[in-house]
């Protein structure tokens, strides 16, 4: 049903249209729990019911506070059907981080389950408690909420790290959204046969077109769960295994699934990548073709895109991050918002249809990053300023050349050093500090750089327990290193440049360093000092307390499975996490294998 003045469908609308056409079509799967396109619009609306109750309307917020399941996509259209907007939130923030978005959106209900409402904060919403399991769909109200919100109405806000010290919400609208969706569909030719995978964080704004695109066209949507998420060997083989013909996976992730063997029949026809740079082409032999994208979370997720050719051993530039979307205008402008000239370098600046509303409750941020737009002939339209560096190449694609300011892209997430320095400011034993990030490998970590307070004793722990408690993990630096003071450049800035390289002798430990003893222990000491880009490891010194997580912790297996022919599960990893506990396991591993063979013998 269409509300007056709505000019265009919205998504809800696309979804109650696909639930008609095919009601008994599977819609949505996370492990043994599904949803068909009719189950899932009659739950959307029992949920959207409540929440008007509640008095959620247009331009009015509800949470999303749940671990990845087919009610968190429920509860996501369900918000939508009552003509609000959601704001997603991932339940493995720290409690401050959520309990701040909460206010600063001014959220007046949040949807959550019973395995995840004790971790919510305290705060002025209300709670709506969802079964992870809904009843039969014989139990819901059939009734379709009328649609109330319009194209310029709010879909969602996502919080992105801010240069204020605090994470910032990004307002993106329905015109926005459709916009996102109608290009992806026709570009890449999805219909009611495609199987599609949600992989991103609720919090990442790649959550978004993992969803609404796909189920708008009536193709199913598949949640893979972290263990496979993070290994990829274990994340081929599912997506094979699960026929899963479009995929969108992190650029770090796309590198390593491209460079292992396929099977030649694969039903997987699009490996989709971005939110980083893009080091490598694709083999020819790849039975897939493999896209690369760019946006900012402030253009609805996607402004460039195109289809990266095999690699051919002559090409030395890297991938480029493609052509405009459509609805997308591009622009490479000079510090005096002039267009420069082919092949020059200039600040990437992106209007047209995706450019957001602007940061919830922050006129100030958004007027300095969404100017007026002088190249077009409407009066309100803007563009939004990426601090991104590009040129554009002779057959009109844009190179991506790196950042203006101080933002960092790790991992696919945008981070802001100066939110991470004012959390460690907070520690009682730092009197300042300064981040950068540091390639190494290939791989990219953050690096702490800590002045403490006079007489102060300072541990990584320390630093390491304060920062996980107020962001997310992937804020959180690998290595922290002393320094009797911060280098300053002329007007008085922190001179990154001028950072020494993390040493034996600054960087920050527990305790004192001891030399790894046995020959196995120095090359397992060798391997996890080569994978976190840190001069060395003691025997005893943690892995994840150094800054290792999950995706590392892959590297480590890998570099352990060439060195030594043994195969350690991440799980043994996260309790075995030092250089002499994790020998040992492999010692234990290769003694075994040796036994096996001399009983085989005898």
């Amino acid at each position: 049903m269409r509300g007056a003045g709505r000019d265009i469908p919205t998504i809800p609308d696309l979804l109650v249209a696909q639930g008609k056409l095919r009601p008994h079509e599977m819609a949505v799967r996370c492990g043994s729990q599904q949803m068909t396109f009719a189950e899932l619009d009659q739950c959307s609306n029992y949920l959207a019911l409540r929440l008007r109750l509640l008095g959620i309307g247009p331009d009015l917020l509800a949470g999303i506070f749940l671990r990845p399941s087919t009610v968190m996509v429920a509860a996501a259209l369900a918000i939508l059907k009552a003509g609000g907007a959601y704001v997603p939130l991932d339940p493995g923030y720290p409690r401050d981080r959520i309990a701040y978005m909460l206010e600063d959106a001014e959220v007046p209900v949040v949807i959550t389950d019973l395995c995840t409402a004790q971790s919510l904060p305290s705060g002025p919403w209300r709670s709506v408690v969802v079964q992870r399991d809904f009843p039969s769909a014989g139990n819901f109200q059939s009734e379709v909420p009328p649609q109330i919100a319009t194209a310029d109405d709010l879909a969602y806000v996502i919080y992105t790290s801010g240069s204020t010290g605090k994470p910032k919400g990004v307002e993106v609208t329905h015109r926005n959204l459709l916009n996102l969706v109608n290009w992806h569909n026709r570009a890449f030719e999805i219909t009611p046969a495609d199987r599609a995978t949600q992989m991103a964080s609720i919090g990442f704004d790649a959550a978004v077109w993992e969803l609404w695109p796909y189920l708008s066209a009536g193709a199913s949507v598949h949640l893979a769960d972290e263990e496979v998420r993070i290994s990829p060997e274990a994340l081929r083989d599912w997506l094979v295994s699960h026929c899963i013909t479009v995929t969108f996976v992190p650029t770090a992730l796309a590198e390593q699934l491209i460079a292992l063997p396929w099977p030649k029949r694969t039903p997987l026809r699009l490996m989709l990548t971005g939110a980083d740079v893009l080091h490598r082409y694709p083999p020819a032999a790849l039975p897939f073709a493999l896209i690369n994208n760019y946006g900012p979370t402030e253009c609805t997720v996607v402004s460039t895109s195109s289809r990266v050719p095999p690699e051919n051993g002559s090409t030395k530039t890297l991938p480029p991050i493609g052509y405009a979307i459509d609805g997308c205008r591009v622009y490479i402008l000079d510090e005096n918002m002039r267009r420069v000239a082919p092949g020059e370098a200039g600040e990437i600046h992106i209007g047209g249809a995706g450019v957001a509303r602007g940061y919830r409750r922050h006129p100030e941020l958004t007027a300095a990053r969404f100017v007026p737009d002088p190249f077009s002939g409407d009066p309100q339209a803007r563009l939004y300023r990426t601090g991104d560096q590009g040129r554009y190449l002779p057959d009109g694609q844009i190179a991506f050349l790196g950042r203006i300011d101080q933002l960092i892209k790790i991992r696919g997430f945008r981070i802001e050093p100066n939110e991470i320095i004012a959390a460690l400011n907070t520690h009682p034993t730092v009197r300042e500090s300064a981040v950068v990030a540091r390639d190494h490998g290939g791989n990219k970590s953050l690096v702490a750089y800590v002045v403490p307070l006079a007489g102060e004793n300072i541990t990584a722990t320390s630093l390491n327990s304060h920062l996980r408690a107020l962001l997310p993990e992937y804020m959180c630096p690998s290595i922290f290193v002393r320094t009797h003071s911060l280098p300053l450049t002329p007007n008085g800035k922190t001179d990154t440049t001028a950072l020494p390289a993390p040493d034996e002798n600054n960087t920050i430990r527990d305790r004192s360093y001891v030399a790894p003893e046995t020959d196995v222990e120095k090359r397992v000491s060798s391997i996890l000092a080569n994978v976190l880009g840190v001069p060395s490891i003691g025997r005893n010194d943690n892995f994840f307390l150094l800054g290792g997580h999950s995706l590392l912790g892959v590297h480590v297996l890998a570099k352990l499975r060439s060195t030594f022919g043994v195969e350690v599960s991440l799980k043994q990893l996260f309790e075995t996490p030092n250089a002499a506990q994790l020998s040992a396991a492999v010692e234990h591993i290769l003694g075994s294998r040796m036994a096996s063979g001399t009983r085989k013998m005898a």
